[in-house]
């Protein structure tokens, strides 16, 4: 019965931007996201765990496991049922590849959170989201007891039928002419770290109404807005807002679907770099989040977008990359990340407004969305919004919280209210929506956990390739199949 499966399996390309992420990720550079949810009553892990089998057909392009081929990692069908399992660790830690069943994503709950962590390799914030939205909406149709909660595939509306996992990138490239980015040093924000393993949570949560009043004074978006204020606190807290020899800057991640059509629940987006050279002590915060916007204006446009897509997709197709082993190739794309990911302070990323059908909107208090950290990238910030609410989220690897505290103290002091919440941590008052961890120290990257996957890795591998083999030599397999498969043919 196993044979069978592994003969009929398929298998798929990682999009343009995934190819990176699979080379480097580790324990100490996760590139795991999470976005959850908050309902109104406590969670029930049976039903959770029901619901997320069967909206296992909806999310098939999600249902996958990596694999190392020759020149690239390509997705494989996972027949696996994904576990459940109540939160007990801090968030967006490593995920195996080897282990969870060899899931790329892992769904766990606590009190009345359901959270979904997810490789940035198998998809973006929205995709994400999208899968969440689904796992919730049917968890709640079967607490109600909804007789109709099992409704077959081609009896569900439009918007609720299979996720489509389609390399936007490829579709959307155009031999225009392009930029190369840039990958001058930025300042780099720096600290006591924690130990390896530990992250600090710490969520503000923002009035819509009043947020939109004091952007509306600036004559901003709220995403200028709070790009704005980031900047400003980074220069006032670490640079004592004095002129500096290295620009401030945001990464901004951008959603390509909207600009150009697409509907794919693989990774879309690209990134941009709003920053600034504090050269004058005297720079004030009003001329600061005008000359902000007006880069913004510059850099989120189509046609830029386009350029972006353009540079990135011609890399990949060009032959002579193509044809190099991926042993080869993996340490120069780790290297070139670098270069890169010193050319940013840290990552600003609002995933907008999220929004669920009536039916269960009264039942959600709200969502939250964090991005894994390291010690290269030690403080991210993420927003999204539910209704009239604005959840601003710091996840940090550093022992302290001074930046989050200038953050929010700007924001008050224009008139937002800030409310905090976070885990045992961060400096929030309000510290019980996290289970309480017992300290994690892992003094050195590895150690006696990477020796045991290396030895599973090792007995799987071996345990697989005599049944492939033996397919082969029975004709139960293809073996020029297996080539298009290794080889991206």
């Amino acid at each position: 019965m196993e044979r069978e499966k592994r003969k009929k399996s398929w298998w798929r390309r990682l999009d343009n931007t995934a190819k990176i992420f699979p080379v480097i990720a580790n324990e100490n550079m996760s590139q795991v996201f999470r976005t959850s949810v908050t309902l109104k009553e406590e969670i029930r892990p049976e039903l959770l765990k029901q619901a997320l089998e069967e909206i296992l057909p909806e999310i098939d392009q999600l249902r996958v496991k990596l694999k190392r081929g020759f020149f690239w990692y390509y997705f494989e069908e996972n027949p696996e049922i994904p576990q459940v399992s109540q939160e007990n660790t801090y968030p967006c830690r490593y995920i195996d590849p080897h282990g969870n069943r060899k899931f790329l994503f892992r769904v766990t709950y606590y009190g009345k959170r359901i959270n979904l962590e997810m490789f940035h390799g198998l998809t973006d914030g929205l995709g994400s989201i999208l899968f969440l939205k689904r796992l919730t909406a049917h968890y709640l149709r079967l607490a109600h007891g909804d007789p109709d909660s099992g409704v077959k595939e081609d009896e569900k509306p439009p918007q609720e039928q299979a996720l489509k996992a389609v390399d936007s990138y490829l579709e959307n490239y155009r031999e225009i002419p392009h930029h190369s980015y840039s990958s001058r040093p930025a300042y780099r924000i720096r600290g006591t770290f924690m130990h390896l393993g530990n992250m600090q949570v710490l969520h503000g949560y923002l009035p819509l109404a009043k947020t939109k009043a004091a952007c509306s004074c600036y004559g901003v978006t709220v995403t200028r807005y709070l790009a704005a204020a980031l900047i400003w606190s980074i220069w006032q807290e670490y640079l004592n807002g004095k002129s500096c020899r290295e620009p401030v800057v945001l990464n901004v991640p951008i959603n390509l679907r909207s600009f150009f059509g697409s509907d794919t629940v693989s990774n879309f987006f690209a990134v941009t770099m709003i920053g600034y050279l504090f050269r004058n002590p005297e720079m004030t915060f009003d001329k600061l989040v005008g000359i902000l916007s007006r880069q913004m204006d510059r850099k989120i446009d189509k046609d830029r977008l386009a350029e972006s897509i353009s540079y990135n997709v011609s890399n990949e197709k060009k032959w002579y990359l193509r044809m190099i082993p991926l042993f080869l190739k993996a340490p120069v794309l780790a290297f070139l990340f670098r270069l890169k990911d010193r050319a940013y302070s840290m990552t600003l990323s609002n995933l907008g407004l999220i929004q669920m059908d009536e039916e269960y909107a009264d039942e959600i208090e709200r969502f939250h969305i964090f991005i894994g950290v390291s010690r290269r990238q030690p403080i991210k910030c993420t927003v999204c919004t539910y209704g009239d609410e604005i959840v601003v989220t710091f996840a940090s690897v550093l022992r302290d919280s001074r930046l989050q505290k200038r953050f929010f103290q700007k924001l008050k002091s224009d008139g937002i209210p800030v409310t905090l919440e976070g885990n045992e941590l961060c400096g929030a008052r309000k510290k019980d929506m996290y289970p309480r961890v017992r300290l994690i120290r892992i003094m050195r990257p590895g150690g006696e956990e990477k020796a045991a996957r290396m030895a599973k890795k090792t007995g799987e591998t071996l345990t697989a390739a005599i049944g492939r083999l033996s397919d082969y030599l029975s004709g139960r397999a293809s073996f020029r199949a297996e080539l298009q498969r290794r080889l991206h043919i």
